[in-house]
């Protein structure tokens, strides 16, 4: 069972992903913004995280560069509105990138894509 950090402060598509992740078996924990990202992260080991860039307190962007600085290596997966922002967040380390909206299909492809020689 593929374990998943899902930050995303948009309680609607929360529950989108969260729904979606539970029914095919995803052991799933959901936070809402980048400081809670980063300690999660430091209490938990996680397969993949699922990471909004538009966060409260600490941006995705900076919670992603913080994790690759750190020399976290599991695949950070991007999802984001801001589609002006893909070239951005894989200089910056991310693994893959997927635009809202998007279908649950289309990011169960992704996290598999990233995931699949675990």
């Amino acid at each position: 069972m593929k374990r998943v950090l899902l930050v995303e402060d948009e309680e609607r598509i929360a529950r989108f992903i969260t729904k979606g992740l539970l029914k095919y078996g995803f052991n799933l924990t959901v936070v809402s913004d980048g400081q809670q990202a980063l300690e999660q992260v430091d209490q938990d080991a996680y397969d993949v995280i699922l990471l909004d860039l538009g966060l409260p307190l600490v941006s995705g962007l900076t919670v992603l560069q913080t994790l690759r600085e750190q020399g976290y290596s599991p695949p950070i997966i991007v999802i984001t509105a801001l589609v002006d922002q893909e070239e951005i967040s894989l200089a910056a380390g991310a693994t893959d990138f997927i635009a809202k909206p998007f279908s649950f299909s289309e990011l169960l492809k992704t996290i598999n894509r990233n995931t699949s020689s675990e």
